[in-house]
């Protein structure tokens, strides 16, 4: 065999293996996708059983975090991958770390949901938590579909919703304040709920964080601790 062709047979081993760590992350991503969808259904429902499947899947979850995460660790000592390689196996590690505190505050939800389940008091906050569970259920969804494509433009999109579910938190915790003030039996539940929100929130931290590790494979530039406007910027000038 020849040295070009050998060199030709390494990158394609390469590049297989950073295909396979990279379906391995969607994989990770769907799972965590699904468990969040799981928990905000077994909330408002009341479904005690499929909180508790929720509970579980975070071990699945937590697995996935470790495998993908000695897979990249072999990589980088095995190939030493440089610059978009790299950035490609960087962006994976702080993805996985994402999505396993996603997992995390969806069993924090779930955990919730189970709590609630025995409590009194009014239950018209659920229509808020719901409708701020699927705004983040969808930023999550649509961060994930931004680093299957590697798309920058739609990552800064995302992260430009993260205002929308930091103003629908606000707006749910004046209301469980509202709820506590007006009958002290409804401080244990409203306190419950506020912990759910709280969770909520964050996720919707981690999808945006995922829409910044998608930027940073894409355009090479750290957009951490920058304005939307600056992320625009830097997308629309690498167009």
């Amino acid at each position: 065999m020849s040295y070009g062709a050998i060199n030709q047979h390494i990158s394609k081993q390469f590049d297989d293996e950073l295909e396979n760590v990279r379906g391995k992350v969607l994989a990770m991503g769907g799972l965590v996708e699904q468990q969040l969808n799981n928990a905000l259904k077994s909330l408002i429902d009341g479904d005690m059983e499929l909180a508790t499947s929720v509970i579980e899947t975070e071990v699945q979850v937590n697995t996935y975090e470790v495998t993908i995460d000695q897979e990249c660790t072999k990589i980088l000592a095995r190939r030493q991958p440089a610059a978009s390689d790299l950035r490609l196996v960087m962006a994976i590690t702080k993805t996985i770390t994402d999505l396993e505190r996603v997992g995390d505050e969806a069993e924090k939800i779930a955990k919730m949901g189970l709590e609630l389940t025995d409590k009194q008091g009014p239950k018209s906050y659920y229509i808020s938590i719901n409708a701020m569970g699927n705004l983040v259920s969808r930023m999550l969804h649509d961060a994930l579909d931004a680093f299957a494509r590697m798309d920058s433009k739609n990552a800064v999109e995302v992260a430009g919703k993260e205002p929308e579910s930091d103003d629908q938190y606000s707006a749910i915790l004046r209301q469980l304040i509202t709820y506590m003030m007006e009958d002290t039996r409804n401080i244990s539940g409203a306190l419950d709920a506020i912990w759910t929100v709280r969770a909520l929130e964050r996720i919707g931290d981690h999808a945006r964080n995922i829409c910044e590790n998608v930027i940073y494979l894409v355009e090479g530039k750290d957009v951490r601790h920058i304005s939307l406007q600056q992320m625009e910027d830097i997308v629309s000038d690498n167009d």
